[in-house]
């Protein structure tokens, strides 16, 4: 039987999720082995006024739990035929392992962009105009872009933003427009856009700005870096199993399978949902 290079694959596999990606760039990554993700908070102090020489009223502090179950997981599971296995070389399988990765990490941003349930939706009469989805446009992009930080800043995020910055994943054909724009700017921006165009993580107006072509369709994820959590299970993530013999198709085939998975939950906290947006889209 041909050797399969189990460790190596996994380790491979292993490196190219360390990879930089939108989803770890935007998000609050927490991996554990823990079952259920918990955010407990005091409930806020409040204020009253009051006249000289009357009681006042006390107000209890409490704790609210906030938690969700790691119930979900993506996975990536091939198998190959033990003749095809003898032809097989050392660079074959970590190509089989470096597209293994790539498509967990393309799975999670899927997921990630699929969580706009979770957010502040954020439309066209956030930045003015009547109610309804916005036509991104070369002519209100600032108007995106402001309107996303004077909503942060309204929602008492402004030390946060500060602090972890903010960003917005846009549809290609919205960065291209954003594009069009960096370069049509005066000085160094539109220099640089122009010599080298606008990569993921570009920082214009005070926001980051990264593209994806996962979004769910009518919908573009913005708002303050490590307002979302995604947890994901350590002891699975970035594991390889290699199942010999396996069944495919209810049948068992000569073989070799490999499979892996990362399990995960992504979840916006109550206090998280007012700095993040669901910017709705034409």
């Amino acid at each position: 039987m041909a050797i399969v290079y189990s460790i190596e694959i996994e380790t491979k596999l292993q490196e190219r999720l360390d990879a930089p990606k939108v989803w770890k760039e935007v998000l609050d990554v927490k991996y554990t082995n823990s079952g259920t993700l918990k955010n407990p908070y005091l409930t806020d102090a409040t204020q009253s006024t009051g006249t000289r020489g009357t009681g006042y009223t006390s107000v209890a502090v409490a704790t609210v739990d906030d938690s969700v179950s790691i119930t979900d997981y993506v996975y990536s599971a091939a198998h190959i035929d033990d003749a095809d296995l003898a032809q097989k070389t050392f660079s074959d399988f970590m190509e089989v392992a470096d597209n293994m990765a790539e498509v967990l990490s393309e799975g999670m941003e899927t997921a990630m962009l699929a969580e706009h349930a979770q957010w502040t939706n954020f439309d066209n009469a956030s930045i003015g105009g009547s109610a309804g989805n916005i036509t991104v446009a070369v002519s209100n992009i600032k108007n995106i872009i402001t309107g996303i930080k004077r909503e942060i800043r309204e929602a008492k995020g402004g030390s946060m933003m500060a602090r972890n910055g903010a960003f917005i994943i846009w549809r290609e054909a919205d960065f291209e427009i954003l594009e069009q724009l960096a370069a049509s700017e005066g000085f160094n921006t539109a220099d640089d856009a122009l010599q080298n165009g606008i990569k993921q993580g570009f920082k214009y107006m005070g926001v980051e700005h990264y593209s994806s072509v996962f979004h769910t369709a009518g919908h573009v994820y913005a708002g303050v870096k490590k307002g979302m959590q995604v947890g994901i299970v350590k002891s699975t993530y970035g594991r390889v199993k290699t199942i010999i013999n396996p069944v495919v198709s209810g049948a068992q085939i000569s073989g070799v399978g490999l499979e892996t998975r990362i399990d995960r939950k992504f979840k916006a906290w109550a206090k998280m949902i007012p700095v993040q947006f669901d910017i709705l889209v034409a």
